[in-house]
């Protein structure tokens, strides 16, 4: 068995996640990169990790779940990627580009990784 790596960029999702009033009223944008170790058995979809389950498990995380810290939400997301058992290392970035245009910065992201 060997391990490869994929990697997932913008993510589109929409949540309700923040710390200040009224952001977690409603849904707001959020993208997710995902950097993720998989163990792979051959030339075989079935033998692998599909990457639109990992996209909709990352999309259905923001959807479903309303945390203060981006932190959190970034947590959370690598979590429920790590919860399949082919994969062994993921990180998780969210970025949120609603708060990044409020303060005149360029993104606003937190990451996190889970995996030995």
């Amino acid at each position: 068995m060997s391990h490869s790596r994929v990697l997932l960029t913008g993510i589109q999702a929409m949540g309700r996640h923040g710390a200040n009033p009224g952001e977690r009223d409603e849904a707001q944008d959020f993208v997710v990169d995902l950097d993720v170790t998989l163990e792979v058995e051959g030339d075989d979809l079935d033998r692998t990790l599909d990457y639109r389950v990992l996209a909709d498990t990352a999309r259905d995380t923001v959807a479903e779940t309303s945390f203060v810290l981006l932190e959190s939400l970034a947590d959370a997301v690598a979590r429920a990627v790590y919860e399949f058992s082919q994969v062994v290392v993921v990180t998780a970035t969210v970025h949120k580009p609603g708060a990044a245009e409020n303060m005149g910065l360029e993104d606003v992201a937190a990451e996190a990784t889970i995996g030995p």
